[in-house]
């Protein structure tokens, strides 16, 4: 399933929607239809207006319950239904508008090597021992279209190009082997950076914080593991890896091309390292770190220029759809 979260035009209410090629469908609305008409005998997915998906991920077989509604449902011709939209007539939100927490893992390789290539020095030995992360604010969620305000102190904001897992069942120590069947979908994720706070606070050797705590954007779309079947790549007891192209834009010039097979880690090491000695519940986000190229750290060897505002950042993934945000002061 390809899910997002959404409002109509001159709404503040939000929806939780399914994607039908270029239409929206509305699942809670879709679900009522359906039961009304005997194609569904009762109605099961859970409804929370203040976080819709969040919702059905919490739920007992919440994801299952909207895709039961898309397979009622899939022989109708979905234009003629009211719970339809086009696509280009909607606000697309944060998938999960309040995850419970983000971990922010530091997953790839070329990237590392970069950025301490950048500061005259090498990647630690530790680094390839287990998977690294840090919490970054789950309080400063932007959706794919909204814009981003540079923090009043930055003056070399970056973005970040990366991919996001969502947990989807509670789980405590997953053996890498068996993490991946707790990935619910994947979404794009941009950890923006304010590049000077950050390196301040580094020096400290704490942090980051307030050089991360401002943004991070997700969307447009929550993607299930399903929909990507033919792009997994099998890792054996190290869980899989996908076959997914990942660019980066600013201002329209593509500036960064990467794969997520890349990966050094997979989701299913980092959920096994996030979970050791603690609970993860169902609307955490695992966020992959930054793909090889997927920064202007890298692109500039940590020089800049840097993001202005009036910039726009687009950063596309296949399968998972594409983000675009400005940078306002």
């Amino acid at each position: 399933m390809k899910l997002a979260t959404y409002s109509l035009p001159n709404q503040k209410r939000v929806h939780l929607g399914a994607v039908i090629n270029d239409l929206m469908v509305d699942l809670l609305e879709a679900e009522a239809w359906a039961v009304e008409t005997d194609r569904l005998p009762a109605q099961a997915l859970p409804h929370d207006e203040h976080d819709p998906l969040l919702a059905v991920l919490q739920a007992d077989k919440g994801l299952a319950s909207a895709q039961a509604v898309l397979k009622a449902l899939s022989h109708e011709d979905w234009r003629h239904l009211k719970f339809a939209a086009p696509i280009d007539r909607i606000q697309l939100h944060a998938p999960i508008l309040h995850p419970p927490s983000v971990r922010d893992f530091y997953a790839f390789e070329q990237h590392v090597k970069t950025a301490a290539s950048n500061r005259g020095a090498t990647v630690p030995a530790e680094w390839y021992e287990i998977p690294v992360f840090y919490f970054t604010n789950h309080q400063a969620i932007f959706g794919p279209t909204d814009q981003v305000k540079r923090p009043k102190l930055c003056r070399a904001l970056d973005f970040e190009l990366e991919t996001a897992a969502v947990i989807g069942r509670q789980g405590r120590d997953i053996p890498a082997g068996e993490a991946d069947a707790y990935i619910a979908g994947f979404m794009i994720m941009n950890d923006w950076s304010a590049r000077d706070l950050q390196m301040k606070e580094m020096k400290v050797m704490l942090g980051p914080a307030k050089g991360k705590d401002f943004a991070t954007t997700l969307g447009p779309y929550f993607v299930t593991p399903d929909e990507l079947g033919d792009k997994r790549i099998a890792r054996g007891d190290r869980g899989s890896v996908y076959d997914l192209g990942m660019i980066g834009r600013l201002n329209g010039q593509e500036v960064s091309r990467g794969n997520l097979k890349d990966i050094t880690f997979t989701f299913a090491q980092m959920i096994e390292r996030a979970s050791a000695d603690v609970w993860l519940y169902p609307g955490d986000v695992i966020g992959s770190g930054t793909v090889g190229t997927g920064c202007l750290l890298e692109l500039t060897k940590g020089q800049g220029p840097w993001l202005q505002p009036g910039d726009v950042v687009e950063l596309e993934i296949e399968r998972l759809g594409v983000m675009r945000n400005e940078v306002i002061a």
